[in-house]
């Protein structure tokens, strides 16, 4: 057997593993997802079990009523699973591309410094973002709300609103996700996670 064709039966097997996985995880019976799918039961279950051929109009169709795309049913892993991260010593940075969005990112840093109590210093913009608090207790300052984010715990939020993030009761380390507009929010301010409130509360230490 060729590598070529290996490739593919691993790739067939993958898929029809994964359309049944999905289903399974839904709590769906092939009665369910066949309904769904606008297919007869047993034809997904000849799909399943590898008794039939695949049909791309199939899984375009299965993978619409999995509530996935036709690319992340036939993704297979690349040759660069570990990435790197690049590191930006100016600003206390450590930063991962996320190859899903090439507009999301993650963050990690150290926090030494509470939030800006003045509202003036937070800073608002596009977007969402996202963080889990690493080792320590964080700070999030969101409008003129205050909430106290614990080691493992994660918040989300708009961008939108007038935020500013740092440390209580000692240093504090998170990793941040942000999406495309947050992200771009971010470049325009060069300060790490968002803002000058983020900039000015932290230390420069990687």
């Amino acid at each position: 057997m060729s590598a070529v064709t290996q490739n593919e039966d691993e790739l067939d097997g993958l898929v029809r593993k994964r359309i049944r996985a999905l289903r399974v995880a839904q709590g769906w019976s092939l009665e369910d997802l066949a309904a769904r799918a606008h297919i007869s039961q047993s034809t997904l279950s000849r799909i399943e079990n590898g008794r039939r051929r695949l049909a791309l109009d199939q899984l375009v169709t299965l993978a619409r009523a999995l509530d996935t795309t036709l690319d992340q049913l036939v993704e297979t892993a690349s040759d660069d699973v570990v990435v790197s991260p690049t590191i930006d010593a100016a600003h206390g940075l450590m930063r991962w591309p996320v190859k899903g969005d090439p507009g999301m990112s993650v963050v990690r840093r150290r926090m030494t410094e509470p939030p800006p109590d003045n509202p003036a210093r937070m800073r608002a913009h596009p977007g969402r973002e996202w963080l889990v608090v690493l080792s320590g207790t964080a700070i999030l300052m969101l409008g003129h709300r205050r909430f106290r984010v614990e080691t493992d715990q994660a918040a989300e939020f708009p961008t939108m609103l007038p935020h500013a993030i740092g440390a209580e009761g000692g240093p504090c380390e998170i990793l941040g996700i942000f999406d495309r507009d947050a992200r771009r929010g971010h470049r325009r301010e060069e300060g790490g996670l968002g803002d000058e409130g983020h900039r000015e509360s932290n230390d420069s230490r990687p």
